[in-house]
């Protein structure tokens, strides 16, 4: 064990997230005075299989939404069983020292959120005590790939108050030859989609949670048709070999019905497994669409074998709900050929160490890891390293409005100044597998 980097103290509290709801802060200081801080995000749209986010429940603070108890779970039972005790360098113990103290497999009595904040907060501290950035300390030397940016520009579902049942409708610019000029592409796209709104009637230029646009739309393939004439008018093609592409987060567990049944409320229209799927194939022989998230629902494995094997050699299928950044379910949807493409938010599943695993395993199975953010998000960025120290490819942030999202990509901004020519951006390579539909 190395003195220097021995845990000194851990501290949590209680802080704010992007839509006003309490979420944990954890500090951890080393011995040699090195010093690393996280914020936990949190989701709106929550697969069940994911790790538990403890809350009070208290409904005379923030209507039950507070996180003093896991607030206490890190200052009363984890930070004086691992200070003094665990060297930050060595991620793996540490974390599972906090998978031990929590002694459940969904991490339901400590809760994720303070188990996550000190075992991120105790990586910043470890990587400031190297003098590296985080990305550089988990990655190594080799580590410099930007990630290509799937960015939300039209919300629905638990994000906005359109009433469109969908959740994301992202702009991907394939065309770009940087991470920074990816960001001007898809800034220009975002805009020309507010020039689009304003001349179909009175519109209010709210954002929904995670930025995008949240319009009253009377349905589904009207957001699709304003993304793609939207791109146009911006001045580039829309086209799957061309300038920016298109990518769905459907999110289907969210409006999954009884009996098998998805039910689109805005569109009054119902559809079994299949019937969904063969919209999407539709849509996608429509549309430039290289990527759908969550097109079923999270336990709908019959039908997502029927999408991978309609979709999967021309689209890149993401498993959000369906893996919840969870190895044992990747490893199970890898050996059943389901989907294609995992979905990795460090909160589902809890710790540092469990995410990366989740990484390596997708990219050993020959599945595409994407990094990325919650609907409640902070200013916290530490996944903008984590898509860079894991050669990851793709970051799904949000929109390009609002803070806790451009913290992300501001970050990624300047490790691409840092990186210079050491430094590649992943660009359309990434879905150089998948053929026209």
């Amino acid at each position: 064990m190395a003195d220097a980097t021995l845990i000194e103290s851990v501290r949590g509290r209680e802080v704010l997230d992007s839509r006003g709801n309490p979420t944990v802060e954890v500090d951890v200081t080393l011995r040699n005075g090195a010093f690393g801080r996280a914020i936990v995000p949190s989701g709106a749209s929550t697969g069940r299989h994911e790790a538990v986010e403890l809350r009070d429940g208290d409904p005379t603070r923030y209507e039950g939404l507070g996180v003093l108890r896991a607030v206490a779970a890190v200052n009363d039972v984890i930070g004086p069983a691992v200070s003094g005790a665990f060297d930050a360098a060595d991620q793996a113990s540490l974390d599972a020292r906090l998978r031990e103290l929590d002694g459940t497999a969904n991490k339901a009595n400590l809760g994720a959120n303070a188990i996550l904040g000190v075992s991120l907060a105790a990586a910043h501290a470890a990587a400031a005590a190297a003098g590296q950035p985080l990305y550089r300390y988990l990655g190594g030397p080799e580590a410099g790939v930007l990630p290509m940016p799937m960015v939300n520009i039209i919300s629905g579902g638990r994000h906005a108050a359109g009433g469109l049942d969908m959740q994301d409708f992202l702009a991907i610019p394939i065309g770009a030859a940087t991470y920074g000029e990816a960001l001007q592409m898809v800034v220009a796209v975002y805009r020309a989609v507010g020039r689009v709104l304003s001349q179909t009637g009175p519109y209010a230029y709210g954002v929904a949670d995670e930025g995008g646009y949240g319009p009253p739309l009377p349905c589904h393939e009207d957001a699709l048709g304003l993304l793609y004439d939207a791109t146009r008018l911006a001045g580039y093609r829309c086209a799957r070999d061309g300038d920016v592409a298109i990518g769905l987060d459907v999110a289907a567990t969210e409006f999954a019905g009884d009996g098998g049944r998805y039910v689109l409320q805005a569109e009054g229209r119902a559809f079994s497994s299949v019937e969904l799927v063969d919209l999407l194939d539709h849509w996608s022989k429509t549309y430039p669409i290289i990527s759908i998230e969550d097109g079923l629902s999270e336990d709908d494995w019959d039908g997502w074998e029927y999408l991978t094997q309609q979709l999967g050699g021309s689209a890149q299928l993401i498993g959000d709900d369906l893996f919840t950044t969870n190895p044992e379910r990747l490893a199970q949807g890898a050996d059943d050929g389901i989907a294609n493409a995992v979905l990795v938010k460090p909160n589902q599943i809890g710790t540092l160490t469990e995410t990366l695993d989740t990484v390596h395993l997708a990219q050993e199975r020959g599945y595409l890891p994407v990094i990325s953010a919650r609907s409640g998000e902070t200013e916290d960025t530490t996944i903008a390293d984590l898509a860079v120290a894991t050669g990851a490819g793709q970051i799904k942030i949000g929109s390009i409005t609002r803070s806790e999202r451009l913290a992300k990509y501001n970050r990624l901004l300047r490790i691409e100044e840092e990186l210079g020519e050491r430094g590649r951006f992943a660009g359309r390579d990434v879905f150089a597998r998948f053929s026209n539909p």
